[in-house]
């Protein structure tokens, strides 16, 4: 057996498509089954609550007192 041979033989073994080894291309990966624009809703919301409720314990602790 040669050096060639050995080679040829790891070769036929190792043969992956792009398809096996990357996944398919089209696919989309799905994150809790939203889509981009979902789950931008749902962040913007949550940064908006996280904003809000830190103004409200902003003024209950003092901090921040309104103009009025």
């Amino acid at each position: 057996m040669s050096l060639d041979d050995i080679r040829n033989q790891f070769d036929d073994d190792f043969d992956f498509s792009e398809e096996e080894v990357w996944g398919d291309p089209e696919a989309k990966p799905e994150l809790f089954g939203m889509t981009p624009v979902q789950r931008f809703v749902l962040a913007f919301l949550l940064f908006l609550i996280t904003i809000i409720i830190s103004a409200f314990c902003l003024l209950v602790v003092g901090k921040v007192a309104l103009p009025i």
